[in-house]
């Protein structure tokens, strides 16, 4: 069975420590690999440009990163950058890993919309606003404030439509996912957020949320960070599939997929902790419901999605 990851951190660490590499790893540091990749039957892995808060507001570390992506992930000799719907497909005929790229936090385009405009000729197909605070655009999650889109956050918004990026809600106020989704006329995506009414946390997800991403046509990917699954000490498998049943319950089983933050998270679901691992939840999810609907869940859902909303060429 295939699978997509719409979020993991890699190029974060592959950014901070100039000694590691994506294949033939040093262990004890990366989640996601490409040795893990391939052993997992991935067909796709959206790889974030997350720059942490020592680095963040200025466009170097984004470049580097970019960088980062090419000479590490991109050389390896299954990788294949996906950054057209037609990629994607040559990409599935081919058996090859495709290798999305996505912004997580545009502080530092500086409110420069060309900046944008030049990330998405190199190769830049989803971008999330904020982390989990303020910046030149709107306000994060974690903002105690939570304001919505600045004036330069809806230019932002509305060239992401006329490029063709995807536009990520996950670590936004409850504000600024409103006027997201009033300003966008395309669909949006949550890349790692789950259902807050079975685990209260801002990260999370409203009901009210999860039915408008659903009614725009959108994507929720089921984060695999635990304290977004559960609030108990040791969370599960089982624990995760209770957010999907939910999510299924208000009308999104077509609107699922997969967003790990494998390596942007230090704790895991009991028994999740790195790609070669995500048979345990197929499994799981076969308990639960057909083959048909596990597929969906695990990469059918996102593919469609991505097909349908990737640029032509």
């Amino acid at each position: 069975m295939k699978i997509v990851d719409f979020h993991c951190d890699a190029l974060c660490k592959l950014l901070l420590d100039k000694e590691l590499t994506f294949k033939d790893s040093k262990p004890g540091i990366l989640d996601v690999t490409y040795e893990r990749l391939k052993a997992a039957g991935t067909v796709l892995q959206t790889f974030a440009i997350y720059i942490p808060q020592s680095l963040n507001g200025r466009l170097e570390p984004i470049l580097e990163s970019l960088d980062r992506f090419h000479q590490l992930v991109l050389t390896c000799e299954d990788m294949a950058f996906v950054k057209t719907s037609k990629d994607l497909e040559a990409c599935l005929k081919q058996g090859k890993i495709g290798a999305l790229l996505s912004l997580e936090g545009v502080d530092g385009i500086q409110g420069q919309i060309y900046m944008l405009r030049i990330l998405y000729q190199l190769g830049l197909r989803a971008a999330g606003l904020t982390w989990n605070h303020a910046n030149w655009a709107a306000d994060g999650a974690m903002e105690q404030r939570g304001g919505g889109l600045t004036e330069k956050g809806r230019r932002f918004v509305e060239e992401c439509n006329n490029l063709g990026i995807l536009l990520d809600v996950s670590h936004l106020s409850e504000q600024a996912f409103w006027d997201v989704a009033e300003q966008s006329s395309k669909p949006i995506v949550a890349s790692h957020s789950n259902a807050k009414a079975i685990c209260d946390h801002p990260r999370n997800l409203t009901d009210e949320q999860i039915k408008r991403i659903i009614a725009m046509k959108g994507m929720i990917g089921i984060t695999f960070v635990p304290w977004f699954v559960s609030k108990e000490d040791i969370v599960t498998v089982d624990d995760l599939i209770r957010h999907i049943e939910y999510i299924c319950e208000l009308g999104g089983e077509a609107h699922i997929m997969l967003g790990s933050d494998f390596d942007g998270i230090d704790r895991y679901i009991s028994g999740l902790t790195q790609p070669m691992e995500l048979p345990v939840l197929r499994d799981a999810l076969l308990k639960r419901y057909s083959a048909q609907q596990t597929e969906q869940i695990m990469s059918a859902n996102a593919l469609r999605f991505l097909d349908q909303h990737l640029p032509n060429e």
